[in-house]
């Protein structure tokens, strides 16, 4: 059953605020506050309100809603953003996003954890409940304050009569009155105009659910539909909102909540509120800013919001520059109970008028694509590459050249359709390192830490399918390099280092892989810790003889810890062999550096897709192979060079290489030369040695099946031009591999001779 489309738009731009939110308070706890953070922080929780409102989703708009007063207080100076007021803000935003799964699972009706939302509710009422009291002890006092006698009253009077002709000043500066004296309206209900943005269906929003979510804060007294906008049947655009409403409403919320229903399309509309008993004032301005006066003045009478004497009073008194910009707008103080619009409206309506089209093709600049047809797209042009080279192979054999040059184009063309498909599939690292602020924060507090977080190369692209799955390895790193890595803040001070520890994120292109780096500034990994538990559990012999990379390759055992007990982030020798088996599983590498009381730094390698690649074909007794082409250093003659026990010269330099056909176990076949290709991986080089070169190819990755899953050196397969099916080599582990081997060869040629030639040349 296909899932509900409007549901996982809502859920997905739910998770997006969500982290802009929690982004937000992290700015503001390390750089302190500011209003374009506190600001970003209360949008978020209300567009998460107001979406999740038009489905009628209560739990999280219940939730939200006191989340929401909290953040309003925050925002307005009256709380204050402390240490204790951000960590409940945070557990607020992970319980949001709670509610958000359980809308994306169906189970909206049923709480994720009913005790966990009483605890966050109550902390955020009890933060509602002393500004509370606070207000209404300043509301005593004024009560409360001495009586004052006639003088005292004729002063006050005049004061307040000083200030009301300021406020008016001010009005008339704002393009308003220059008089406010006027009697209030004796309609008691709120009276709302609503001119909806032409494009308010382009962008995906129902004018009816607005309004429908409007009557869940009260009842509709009146209602008219302004139709006169509307065009003739042939003009009509079905995309385009034509209409508009005039409503009267009979509410007990306030100002705020009914402003809260426009909040998605307040900015591109003209959405006008008046108070009950409001200056008559607020509509004259509003009517005298209107191309339909009369019509709506007709309205206004005949639903009882004006009264004949009110609408005579309007028609008899005009209002300078009655023929003002359409545009332009009144912003009344809230004080004054008037209608009020977001002061960006003041600029929006003109605005609009001059660049609709431009904001048109502004929102035509990214789309939304389900990866489901992402990854039908991949496929189509992976058996698009294969036919390419299929229709390839058939004009080299036909050997015309028409046909030749006709199919070198398609291929040509095919191959940039490749690339220009394989970016569709890459997203930022970001994606993953932008959840480690908050969990370098919450465990550096947990364990008494000071902990600070460098992230640099956030920008580095990765296959979105690698992102999903190296998310997961990282957390693990993180923290154990939290709790085994970085020490206490008083073992730091008496080792000389500063309190706070240093933990650096990165991640880079290098030689056709993504480098991912995280480094901690701690106390390093003890090598005679690790012999020794490696010997207690049996790892490995007492007698072994292990490099220093294997010794620390051994944490990657499953069971092994080095922890002397158990905590809540680690010691139960979980995690690390998790670590290198999924990064095996994306055919990667991992890597361990480190240096006593300097700290560790892991290196993982990752290919930069699991797709398609661009690939190198060799023939091996016969069976043709794969090497990804950004691994191909050069290829040369064996036979040109100086060759010993698998290790050839090369301009001087050592580099051991491998008989694919020897560690294949494929037949001998006679072949006139001996190639050797190069192939590098990081920091390493090795040689390959192959029977024939066939050249560049297209390789669309294909898994390899249970029989060949345990195959040291294969990482895939791929389907070639003439139908063949072509094995890909696993460069890294071949390179590993070829390690390996010197390692025997030196160690052999030492128990041979203390000082051979040999060995004195690989020692």
């Amino acid at each position: 059953m296909k899932k509900d489309a409007a549901r996982d738009a809502l859920v997905q731009e739910a998770r997006e605020l969500l982290v802009a939110m929690e982004a937000a308070l992290l700015q503001i706890e390390s750089e302190g506050p500011s209003k374009d953070a506190i600001n970003a922080i209360f949008r978020a929780a209300h567009t998460i309100k107001g979406s999740a409102g038009l489905f009628a989703f209560d739990s999280i708009v219940s939730f939200t809603h006191v989340l929401e007063s909290v953040l309003d207080k925050v925002r307005n100076g009256i709380l204050k953003l402390d240490d204790a007021m951000m960590s409940l803000l945070l557990n607020c935003g992970d319980y949001m996003g709670d509610l958000v799964d359980a809308i994306e699972q169906s189970k909206e009706a049923e709480e994720p954890d009913l005790a966990r939302r009483s605890e966050l509710e109550a902390a955020l009422n009890k933060h509602l409940e002393e500004v509370a009291a606070v207000e209404a002890a300043n509301a005593a006092n004024a009560i409360n304050a001495p009586v004052i006698d006639a003088t005292g009253l004729t002063e006050t009077v005049a004061a307040v009569t000083a200030a009301a002709t300021a406020l008016a000043g001010s009005a008339q500066h704002a393009g308003g009155d220059p008089s406010d004296s006027e009697p209030a309206v004796a309609n008691p209900h709120w009276h709302l105009s609503l001119r909806f943005s032409p494009d308010v269906l382009r962008d995906g929003l129902d004018p009816l659910s607005f309004l429908r979510y409007l009557l869940t804060l009260g009842r509709s007294v009146y209602a008219h539909t302004i139709e006169y906008n509307i065009p003739t049947a042939d003009e009509m655009n079905p995309e385009v909102c034509y209409i508009g409403f005039e409503i009267g409403f009979d509410s007990n919320a306030d100002r705020h909540a009914i402003e809260s229903v426009f909040e998605f399309v307040r900015e591109d509309s003209d959405i006008n509120i008046f108070a009950p008993h409001c200056s008559l004032t607020h509509y004259r301005h509003w009517l005298a800013r209107t191309a339909d006066r009369d019509h709506l003045m007709r309205l206004l009478l005949q639903s009882g919001a004006l009264t004949d004497a009110e609408c005579e009073s309007l028609n008899s008194e005009p209002v300078a520059g009655a023929h003002a910009v359409r545009g332009e707008v009144l912003v009344s103080a809230a004080k004054t109970g008037a209608f009020e619009l977001a002061p960006h409206a003041v600029a929006g309506g003109a605005a609009r008028q001059r660049s609709g089209d431009d904001k048109k093709g502004q929102e035509q600049k990214f789309i939304k694509i389900e990866v489901s047809k992402l990854d039908q797209l991949i496929d189509l042009v992976g058996e698009l590459v294969i036919a390419g080279a299929g229709a390839s192979l058939v004009a080299k054999r036909k050997k015309d050249q028409r046909f030749e040059e006709a199919t070198q184009l398609i291929s040509g063309l095919v191959e940039q359709i490749r690339d220009a498909a394989l970016t569709l599939r890459m997203v930022q690292i970001n994606e993953v390192f932008q959840r480690f602020p908050r969990v370098v924060r919450d465990i550096s507090r947990e364990m008494g830490k000071e902990i600070e977080l460098i992230v640099t190369g956030a920008d580095t692209e990765l296959d979105k399918s690698m992102v999903e799955k190296i998310s997961d390895p990282l957390m693990h790193i993180v923290r154990n390099a939290m709790d085994h890595g970085i020490e206490a803040a008083d073992i730091r001070r008496a080792m000389g280092k500063p309190e706070a520890g240093v933990l650096r994120l990165n991640a880079t292109h290098e030689s056709g892989s993504v480098v991912i780096e995280v480094f901690d500034d701690g106390r390093g990994l003890d090598k005679d810790r690790i012999l020794r538990k490696a010997m207690q559990q049996g790892l490995i012999a007492a007698d072994a003889n292990l490099s220093e990379k294997d010794i620390f390759r051994l944490i990657f055992e499953p069971g092994f810890s080095t922890a002397e007990q158990v905590t809540a982030l680690s010691g139960r020798g979980v995690g690390m062999d998790v670590v290198k088996r999924n990064i095996d599983s994306l055919h990667g590498e991992v890597d361990i550096f480190s240096n006593p009381g300097q700290g560790t730094m892991v290196r993982i390698r990752l290919p930069l897709t699991l797709a398609i690649i661009a690939g190198f074909q060799v023939v091996v007794g016969g069976a043709v192979f794969v090497i990804p082409l950004d691994l191909v250093v050069e290829c040369i003659n064996l036979s040109a060079h100086q060759v010993h026990e698998n290790v050839v010269t090369l301009r001087g330099e050592p580099l051991p290489f491998i008989p694919l056909r020897e560690l294949f176990d494929l037949p001998y076949q006679e072949s006139p030369r001996k190639s050797l290709v190069i192939v590098q991986y990081g920091q390493m080089r090795a040689g390959l040695l192959v029977d024939n070169l066939l050249g560049e190819c297209q390789a669309v990755i294909k898994p390899l099946g249970k029989l060949f899953s345990k195959v040291k050196g294969l990482s895939g397969s791929t389907i070639l031009g003439d139908g063949r099916v072509a094995l890909i080599l696993d460069v890294p582990h071949l390179i590993a591999h070829t390690g390996q081997m010197e390692q025997a060869n030196i160690r052999r040629s030492e128990s041979n001779a203390e000082y051979g030639e040999y060995g004195e040349r690989m020692s």
